[in-house]
């Protein structure tokens, strides 16, 4: 592992159902270093949105990317490194989190691979009906992103690891 993957603070993107959370947990653990959810950062108002249907705005979303947002400044101004599991479907959500030593991952699948894992989970409050609210939101890289995407429909969570970090190293 470099330098330079352990200096950082990993943002872990895609649709619900892509395996932010378990790839996310798995990266961190593999690296040694905090993990955030940022699902556990939502304002309970987003949470019930969600949970009945409705897509987030970009003004809901602003309050949990800025919580996110100071997250990753704390860890980096600590000296840490960490791994953060957060959508980021939209270059201006990902512009809000970028600083410096902050890399992207985004896991790709298709939408209803991403529709039957959020169906699955019994616990979560995000139905299986806004997930192409969010396939219809993701935006590919833009002009300068450097985000690394994975395919992950057919690799277990720790292949997809292993992919991650062969392809944060160094060039």
């Amino acid at each position: 592992m470099s330098a330079q993957v352990r200096s950082a603070v990993i943002v872990v993107t895609g649709v619900a159902g892509s395996g932010k959370t378990t790839v996310g947990r798995l990266l961190a653990e593999r690296l040694q270093c905090s993990f955030l959810d940022g699902d556990d950062l939502h304002p309970a108002a987003n949470v019930e949105k969600m949970a009945a249907g409705e897509p987030l705005t970009d003004a809901d979303r602003a309050p949990w990317l800025d919580a996110i947002a100071a997250w990753i400044d704390r860890t980096l101004a600590d000296g840490r490194s960490g791994v953060v599991a957060c959508s980021a479907l939209r270059q201006a959500y990902r512009d809000r989190l970028r600083a410096k030593g902050v890399r992207f991952v985004r896991l790709d699948l298709p939408a209803s691979v991403a529709a039957d894992r959020v169906r699955a989970r019994p616990d979560h409050f995000m139905p299986a009906a806004l997930v192409e609210s969010q396939v219809d939101a993701l935006e590919p890289a833009g002009p300068g992103e450097r985000i690394l995407c994975v395919a992950v429909e057919h690799q277990q969570p720790s292949a997809v690891v292993d992919e991650v970090l062969r392809g944060l190293q160094p060039a």
